[in-house]
């Protein structure tokens, strides 16, 4: 099995700032794509940024310029740090990564909250 703890997650007013932490741990031999996915209520999950273990990022249009996904490579830990935060960024945070040999595992989700 794969664990994944997230944390960092909160409440905080628009304009402010706010980083994702997640650990990886448990039946892991190498991880090739971490990332993260978001879901709003009523909507449904999308993915906001993704990187891989070289380093090549992916963001969704809505977080360009705002978000930026790191990793740890050696904690097996990804990051998403948060700036210029909009209500509409309000959404249940999860964690993904895609490793060998158990494939994709999800975390168990962190709440963002932004108050206008």
């Amino acid at each position: 099995q794969v664990q994944l703890v997230e944390s960092g997650g909160g409440l905080v007013q628009a304009g402010g700032s706010l980083r994702l932490s997640c650990a990886a741990s448990g039946s892991i031999s190498s991880i090739n794509v971490m990332g993260w996915y978001r879901q709003a209520p009523g909507k449904q999950r999308e993915s906001v940024a993704t990187i891989t273990t070289g380093g090549y990022t992916y963001y969704a249009d809505s977080v360009k310029g705002r978000f930026t996904i790191s990793r740890d490579n050696a904690k097996s830990t990804v990051y998403l740090q948060m700036n210029s935060l909009k209500a509409e960024d309000t959404a249940v945070y999860y964690c993904v990564i895609v490793s060998a040999p158990m494939g994709r595992s999800w975390g168990q989700g962190t709440q963002v909250t932004v108050s206008s």
